[in-house]
């Protein structure tokens, strides 16, 4: 399995990438996308809102289940990854890349997030 140091982690199994233009880039790890299985659909009708961290932004659904994606900080979601809309196989298959879900506007620090190390000792892998 991949945890990018590079990342910051939450028991929720997301990862979060703070950008040089102040945005922040959310997704699943891989942990979560090998737990749920093939993926099949994504549904984030938040666009435009602002959210607080921990609040579900929206959702993914795998051939046997569907499960909740949490807001790892507070702040206003800016965009769906339209590439996942088409192709939401691109979660299993990349999820730390082309596989991203939301970019955000935050509207604090990023804090009580794990580093990868952490993340890893989280999931036991």
């Amino acid at each position: 399995m991949n945890f990018p140091a590079e990342l910051s982690y939450t028991q929720d199994h997301e990862w979060i990438r703070m950008e040089a233009d102040g945005t922040a880039v959310v997704g699943i790890t891989d942990f979560a996308q090998h737990e749920l299985g093939d993926i099949v659909f994504i549904d984030v009708n938040t666009i435009g809102q602002t959210l607080a961290k921990g609040e579900v932004f929206g959702s993914v659904e795998a051939v046997k289940t569907v499960s909740d994606l949490f807001l790892p900080i507070t702040g206003e979601i800016l965009e769906l990854n339209e590439a996942i809309e088409k192709t939401p196989e691109l979660l299993n298959s990349d999820p730390y890349g082309e596989g991203w879900i939301i970019r955000l506007k935050p509207a604090e620090e990023a804090t009580d997030l794990l580093t990868a190390e952490a993340y890893q000792e989280l999931v036991g892998a």
